[in-house]
């Protein structure tokens, strides 16, 4: 057949075409990531007494949280989404009921591998036993400055499965962090750079001892300077873990909380712009709180609440459309435990029944509570003061002082009367030392003066 140069002209227009279209793709559907963060969990291992003010109002309280709630939660979420990703934001460790502390806090540890958590930021409380064990935590063994209480509760501990991030802890001596400053993970083809930071003020709040060596530098500064490798790593998505938080009136199952004020606001409002999502630790609340358009989350302490966040990304670009978070309450009533969870928390507790169960002293009520007055006083901190002056008053003591931070958990006894020492290592769960001092009566007016909020 002969083919003319103008059916042949049009002929090859034709196919061109059909190629370029065979080429070009629609645009790709946003892909959702699910994320699950936790913060302040502080070896809860058991439920514990939660009261917060639900999105419509009302006070509720109930005991939540507990290893074997967070699992039925993550099992649940996962046969959603086999992808998800459980994050932490500091102070997993440290402050720790005697389940967790008598063991040098190796069952939280194994909890949240068991919970298969990736990462975390480092709080302060992960630093309360110092920089040799904190690493230990990390990387396991038992070359511990507790040898009574390490690898006593398995002889092989081995540490952490998920990576602590610590972007702003600097070793003096090199200029650089002295844990790893971030991490990125894959998920769904889309890769997510997550780094960590703990409060810049840690020194305030740690013993000099546990954090020689160390310097502490802006929250804000190591994440933005962090930014630029991560971004050649080939992070198209980073979110921020930051162990410092703010405060506010709103309830934690709010969304787009306005009224977030405290140390977390002014970091939040120096980072770059790339960074949408905070995750928040330290103070000790529920908030899903927006701050400069971006969502700032934060999930009260001891396991109460987890965090579900879903990111919808570009899995091209790596932009988020869109970010949904809900603070959800980890009542033990609503979610099956995972059998694996059920059957180690089983066997930490026979291992320490007999420790725990070790009778102290008979109490005239059920309760001893910890909640202050308008005044700044509370029954729980007058009864410790109290013993405070009575350990220290052959030497003379006639005041005794105890700071509310302190005091993390009522006194309360299984049968209304017997107080054991598993009741009351939780309510002072830190190795603090008594302090003896004379004070001038225009010191004391100072001190007290200084107390409030």
């Amino acid at each position: 057949m002969i083919v003319s140069p103008r059916a042949r002209a049009v002929l090859s227009t034709l196919v061109l075409a059909l190629a370029a279209a065979g080429c070009a793709t629609a645009p790709q559907e946003p892909i959702t990531l699910n994320l699950v963060a936790i913060n302040d969990f502080h070896g809860n291992l058991e439920p514990s007494k939660y009261t917060y003010t639900s999105a419509g109002g009302q006070s509720e309280t109930l005991r939540a949280g507990g290893i074997e709630a967070l699992s039925g939660a993550l099992a649940a979420w996962r046969q959603e989404d086999q992808d998800l990703l459980f994050i932490g934001a500091g102070d997993l460790i440290g402050a720790s009921p005697a389940l967790s502390s008598m063991w040098a806090d190796e069952p939280s540890i194994e909890a949240m591998n068991l919970l298969g958590l990736r990462v975390s930021s480092v709080g302060n409380h992960e630093f309360d036993q110092g920089r040799k064990e904190l690493l230990r935590q990390q990387h396991g063994g038992c070359d511990s400055p507790r040898p009574n209480k390490a690898c006593k509760l398995a002889p092989d501990f081995k540490g952490a499965r998920f990576t602590y991030l610590a972007a702003n802890v600097l070793d003096k001596a090199t200029g650089k962090p002295f844990m790893p400053a971030y991490r990125i993970e894959t998920v769904k083809g889309v890769k997510v750079g997550i780094v960590g930071v703990v409060l810049q003020d840690t020194a305030s709040v740690a013993m000099s001892s546990a954090i020689a060596g160390l310097d502490f530098i802006g929250e804000a500064e190591a994440i933005n300077r962090t930014l630029p490798r991560m971004r050649a790593e080939g992070a198209q998505v980073i979110l921020a873990l930051v162990h410092e938080g703010g405060r506010t009136d709103e309830s934690p199952e709010q969304p787009n909380c306005k009224g977030l004020t405290g140390g977390v606001v002014d970091i939040v409002k120096k980072l770059d712009p790339a960074i949408r999502l905070v995750i928040t630790g330290h103070s000790h609340q529920g908030y899903l709180c927006q701050v400069d358009g971006r969502v700032v989350t934060q999930a009260d302490a001891a396991g109460h609440l987890l965090s579900r966040i879903a990111l919808k990304v570009d899995p091209k670009s790596g932009a988020v459309a869109d970010i949904d978070v809900r603070n959800v309450v980890m009542d033990p009533a609503k979610f099956t435990a995972d059998p694996r969870i059920a059957a180690y928390l089983a066997n930490v507790k026979e291992r320490s029944r007999a420790a725990l169960a070790r009778p102290l002293g008979k109490l005239g009520t059920a309760v001893v509570a910890r909640k202050a007055n308008d005044a700044g006083e509370a029954p729980l901190g007058n009864l410790v003061a109290d013993a405070i002056v009575a350990a220290t008053r052959d030497q003379g003591v006639q005041i005794g002082f105890m700071n509310m931070g302190g005091i993390r958990k009522d006194l309360e006894t299984a049968d209304g009367q017997i107080a054991t020492f598993g009741n009351a290592q939780a309510v002072l769960p830190f190795g603090n030392t008594l302090v003896v001092m004379d004070l001038s009566g225009a010191q004391l007016r100072r001190l007290l003066e200084q107390q409030w909020d």
